[in-house]
């Protein structure tokens, strides 16, 4: 069993914190000891400590009405040396790779135009012996893992819109009806994940889980994708687990702050 360095750990919590009050502040601009610590539910005296060793490096300052800060130049300085921008393609890559390794089922990266979700990019997990390639391909919001995700954390009105319309069933499992998928986006926006099993093609279960932008909206779904003879009720938990693990560590990546 490995031993807890807790130097080491106590040391990475806080570079961990740190990064996410930088986050908060891009976020919201100005901010004061208790709002940041009511955002990532910590400790004031921790955000405090953290703070006072931001602006020591420029990182923060605080505004002339003490008592709030703001990012510092400091982070101007180190903006300027990112040598290119990341999309969100390459950004997600390395976590999509790892989830696949994990799962051995095929994980894809998917946005949305507003009428259809798209996949913009997809690993083959090990256990895939051939896979659809659905880069590119357009698929509906109500029969996908991905399009529920979007449904159940878009603003309502958008939402009840795409409810009123006409629903396609894809296969008898398709859920058409408006009133019980409503409720089971409410139970996505609880669970934070969403789950399909034969909804758009017969023999094909899903997971994904949502994606977040610095200021918490949902820019993308990660899904992991397979038969439904691997993904079924005695694997789902595992796979739940792993594919909602991942979609956090892309969101952090894309500057959605870590709570905790």
């Amino acid at each position: 069993m490995p031993i807890s360095d807790p130097v080491r750990d106590g040391g990475v919590q806080s570079v961990d914190r740190a990064v996410s009050i930088l986050q908060v502040l891009a976020r919201l601009g100005t901010a004061g000891v208790t709002e940041i610590a009511t955002e990532l539910a910590v400790h004031k005296s921790t955000v405090f400590r953290l703070l006072d060793t931001l602006e020591s490096r420029g990182l923060v300052e605080q505004r002339v009405d003490r008592g709030r800060y703001q990012l510092g130049f400091g982070i101007v300085q180190l903006a300027a040396g990112a040598a290119r921008k990341h999309d969100l393609s390459v950004l997600s890559r390395p976590a999509c790779l790892r989830l696949a390794e994990a799962v051995r089922e095929t994980v894809n990266l998917a946005i949305h135009d507003g009428q259809a979700v798209i996949s913009i990019d997809q690993v083959i997990g090990a256990a895939t012996v051939t896979s659809v390639n659905w880069v590119g391909q357009r698929t509906p919001f109500h029969a996908t893992s991905a399009g529920k995700v979007f449904l159940a954390f878009m603003p309502a009105p958008r939402r009840d819109a795409i409810l009123g319309g006409a629903l396609e069933a894809f296969t008898p499992h398709t859920l058409i009806d408006p009133r019980k998928l409503a409720e089971e986006l409410a139970r996505v926006r609880h669970q934070g994940y969403a789950v399909t099993a034969e909804e758009h093609e017969i023999g094909l279960a899903a997971v994904a889980a949502p994606l977040r932008a610095m200021e918490g909206d949902v820019v993308a779904a990660v899904t992991a994708s397979g038969p439904t003879f691997r993904i079924n009720a005695e694997t789902l938990p595992g796979i739940v687990e792993q594919v909602v693990a991942a979609a956090a560590e892309i969101s952090q990546r894309n500057g959605y702050p870590k709570p905790g």
